[in-house]
C-alpha cells in the first residue's frame, strides 16, 4: 500500500497549476484576485511563470489560490 501525500501541492508543477487557474479564472479575474502586474499587463504563461519562480511571496498567494479553487475543480 503506498502513502499519499496530503500535501495538494505534492506532485503539481508551477506551470500545471498556473495553466489550471488561467483556464478556471482567466487573466483578467486573476488580475483581481491577485494584483499583480504579470496576470494585468500583455499577461502570458510563460512571462508569468518567469516572475513567479523569482518572487516566492506572488507564488504563494498563485499556490494558496489554487488550494483554495481545488473544490469548485472537482465539480
Amino acid at each position: 500500500m503506498q502513502n499519499k501525500s496530503k500535501d495538494p501541492l505534492h506532485g503539481i508543477t508551477l506551470q500545471n497549476i498556473l495553466e489550471i487557474l488561467v483556464d478556471f479564472y482567466g487573466f483578467d479575474t486573476l488580475a483581481e484576485l491577485i494584483p499583480i502586474k504579470c496576470f494585468s499587463s500583455n499577461p502570458s504563461i510563460k512571462s508569468s511563470l518567469t516572475f513567479l519562480r523569482k518572487t516566492d511571496w506572488a507564488r504563494k498567494k498563485v499556490e494558496d489560490l489554487y488550494i483554495k479553487t481545488l473544490p469548485k475543480l472537482s465539480n
